[in-house]
């Protein structure tokens, strides 16, 4: 990959609405369009930058006949470096959304003196150039695949450096904590101490706070980006599936009176409120000799594990006490640091003795929030809706513009980052010399810098890259 090749490719993709968008970024971009772009307004070459030129594109080159020449009426957008996404001189020209179209003008491109860019290389060429840094450009890509409006949020922070602010004036306070020992080092001879050690021990916890904060942030983070992973658990034939089908208003799972028919997780999702939430039906909870419904057991319990809410449903129809020996031992294996916890008295359209209701519901609710529904006739299914959304918010930052970790290598990175300071301040506490606690900072600091890519190798970064669109 030469960073320095005029580079081309589609910005949208061809055929999906009324306009395709090509961009063209490098430092030939305007010679390369001029020659086969001819406008009464002039050259690209001759444009000021965020001007926007209207013209004909036609193929000089001499392989179409006369009538073939014109290719399409376009608007050609002038972009001059360092004002533009990449950094770059670039242009993007709008034709109509013809794939036909969209190749001719690619084609043109390419015998003009472009070549087809890679997979991420515009935003490769915006992060080489000083655009963004890599947790930016990382961004670019969640902005892209962004599927309600809370991931969007989370991924519009990011790209406009919020992210990458947090992890500046982090690195900012390692710095200089790391500076004051290295200067110490360079005068060991003389054991000047030149940084109050009380005073360095609140810069370092004050940072592995944070950098913490920021780790754990990512189970959150992850669930917002891909959606809230919501376990259905109980008993077999308390209406499971039934739920699953009604809150997403498809037949996604098989209703049968016969015990143990969900054998199998089954997942659906839906967005409540901007928010995306991953609907699991699971199978029955209760001791089984079969051999496949064992394991779809197991894998109940492994989903119990992950989900971030869990519904609970029990059958006021059955015994209080067999719904708290379920609860009791769903209870056991959820962590509520993380985890939610709904209770839901299912099969309301078979029992309205509000005693036994009331009964029932004083014998479940020590072991979260209940709710009263009906799967079958849909009595109490906005209010469970509603209580969904309500407990995500809870747990979201209440600033709009507080970061949220949504990136597996990042919480690698800052896990490792966490660990390094954590062993920083151990030494620090136990008057480790100085050249070992700066050792633990270092590499805090290099772990801290795959994040914005201030530290990274090239593998890392084409790894990074090639999961964008072409034309990104």
């Amino acid at each position: 990959m030469d960073l320095h090749d005029t580079i081309c490719a589609p910005a949208t993709v061809p055929g999906t609405g009324a306009i395709t968008v090509i961009r063209v970024s490098g430092p030939e971009s305007f010679a390369v369009v001029d020659k086969f772009f001819r406008s009464r307004r002039g050259t690209l070459a001759g444009a000021e930058g965020y001007t926007i030129l209207y013209g004909s594109l036609v193929d000089p080159f001499g392989e179409a006949s006369l009538e073939d020449q014109f290719v399409d009426d376009v608007l050609v957008s002038v972009f001059r470096a360092p004002h533009s996404y990449t950094g770059e001189d670039g242009a993007e020209i709008s034709c109509h959304a013809s794939a036909y179209i969209a190749t001719r003008v690619l084609s043109l491109l390419c015998k003009a003196g472009a070549r087809l860019a890679e997979p991420g290389e515009f935003t490769r060429r915006a992060f080489v150039n000083g655009k963004m840094d890599l947790a930016q450009a990382e961004a670019v890509a969640d902005v892209i695949s962004s599927s309600s409006s809370a991931a969007h949020r989370i991924a519009v922070t990011q790209l406009k450096g919020g992210y990458s602010a947090e992890l500046a004036s982090i690195r900012e306070a390692l710095v200089e904590i790391t500076s004051l020992l290295e200067l110490e080092l360079d005068f060991s001879e003389e054991e000047v101490e030149f940084a109050d050690r009380s005073r360095l021990r609140s810069l370092l916890v004050s940072a592995s706070a944070k950098v913490h904060g920021l780790s754990e942030s990512f189970r959150l983070g992850n669930a917002i980006k891909n959606g809230v992973p919501v376990a259905i658990v109980g008993e077999p034939n308390t209406g499971k599936s039934t739920l699953l089908n009604a809150l997403v208003g498809e037949d996604r799972a098989i209703v049968s009176d016969i015990a143990g028919t969900t054998r199998d997780s089954i997942e659906a999702s839906m967005v409540l409120d901007g928010i995306t939430f991953r609907f699991i039906d699971t199978a029955g909870l209760r001791e089984s000799s079969d051999w496949v419904e064992s394991k779809g057991i197991e894998r109940t319990l492994k989903m119990v594990g992950a989900a971030d809410i869990v519904l609970a449903l029990v059958d006021p129809t059955r015994s209080p006490a067999e719904a708290q020996q379920m609860l009791a031992s769903l209870t056991a294996r959820l962590d509520f640091s993380s985890q939610i916890l709904l209770v839901l008295v299912n099969k309301m359209d078979l029992n309205k003795n509000v005693k036994d209701i009331n009964n029932f519901v004083s014998s479940v609710d020590s072991y979260g929030d209940v709710v009263l529904i009906s799967a079958l006739s849909g009595e109490g299914l906005d209010e469970l809706r509603s209580t969904l959304v309500r407990k995500v918010q809870q747990r979201l930052p209440g600033n709009s513009d507080a970061v949220l970790v949504t990136n597996a290598r990042h919480h690698e990175a800052l896990r490792h980052t966490a660990e390094s300071l954590d062993t920083a301040l151990r030494a620090l506490d136990a008057g480790t010399p100085s050249d070992l606690v700066a050792q633990d900072l270092r590499a805090a600091l290099h772990y801290l810098g795959t994040i914005t890519g201030a530290v990274t190798t090239d593998e890392v970064l084409g790894e990074i890259f090639s999961r964008f669109c072409v034309g990104k």
